[in-house]
């Protein structure tokens, strides 16, 4: 099959290209940071255009984000909000015009008002369903990341340990979230891709761990993988702030999708084969 990833550099891109090419499908990637005629924000586009006429089918991952500090920091600017707002108008555009099946990338954050990436992310899904298209919502999916500016908790937490040796999380650690590793995110997608037929617009797939993890045992599983290093001492210290931005009560991960794909890595064999991976760029 033929498939185009858009935003295929990104941490879930970058896998699901390696790993739907290892599974014998002839994948395109389109990601900003391979050149010009890769951006989605300029149109026309030729390349890009060309690129989703001839697939058969697309992933829509493209998108301005980046972990909870790189959100902090960014989400309220005028740079990110224009980004996303063309990146999904030339986007959805073009898959209207040549009706190329695909899947939309959304987050558990879509129905949180208060958050500009939040608020666009709905308006995506609202573009796919008058598509006809499908939408998935992540839940914190972790792997190794190229960008460490946009690095989420575990990556993030997993650098600092080796460049800084001691430091201190955002908040206190108490609030939990469900994480995903990446390969298994990836087998999820084919799934959907897969099955596309067996679902419909609507449909709630929620692509999660479905079990929620603290923060605080997120860092105290990554001090466990730096223990294991002779004579490397890391301190990961709770911070005073509780979390600034609570999870809205209606999000709830709907199991929906398990008809279909359930997980199989546990937080801790996971974060172990990340850590194990990083590790390689400080030996």
């Amino acid at each position: 099959m033929k498939v185009t990833i858009l935003g295929s550099g990104g941490q879930i891109g970058a896998y699901l290209s390696e790993y739907l090419t290892k599974k014998g499908h002839e994948v395109t990637g389109i990601d900003v940071v391979d050149g010009p005629h890769h951006d989605l924000r300029v149109t026309p586009n030729t390349y890009v255009e060309s690129k989703i006429e001839n697939a058969d089918f697309v992933f829509f991952l493209a998108f301005d984000v980046g972990g909870s500090r790189y959100l902090k920091k960014y989400q309220h600017t005028f740079d990110f909000v224009n980004n996303n707002t063309r990146v999904m108008a030339n986007t959805f555009r073009l898959l209207e015009r040549y009706r190329t099946p695909f899947v939309f990338a959304s987050s558990q954050m879509s129905n949180m008002s208060y958050s500009p990436y939040g608020v666009m992310k709905r308006v995506g899904e609202l573009h796919t369903a008058a598509l006809k298209g499908l939408t998935v919502k992540f839940w914190n999916v972790y792997g190794i990341e190229k960008d460490m500016e946009k690095a989420h908790v575990i990556t993030d937490f997993i650098r600092r340990g080796f460049e800084e040796g001691e430091f201190e999380m955002l908040t206190d650690g108490t609030e939990e979230r469900q994480f995903l590793y990446a390969e298994d995110c990836c087998e999820a997608l084919e799934t959907v891709m897969e099955c596309y037929s067996d679902f419909k617009p609507e449909d709630p797939l929620h692509i999660t761990s479905f079990n929620a993890t603290s923060i605080a045992d997120i860092a105290a599983i990554i001090q466990g993988q730096f223990n294991m290093i002779e004579r490397f001492e890391v301190k990961i210290k709770p911070g005073l702030a509780k979390d600034s931005v609570q999870m809205d009560k209606r999000n709830e991960a709907d199991t929906y999708i398990t008809g279909w794909w359930t997980p199989k890595t546990g937080i801790d064999q996971g974060i172990a084969k990340v850590f194990a991976e990083m590790k390689k760029d400080y030996s």
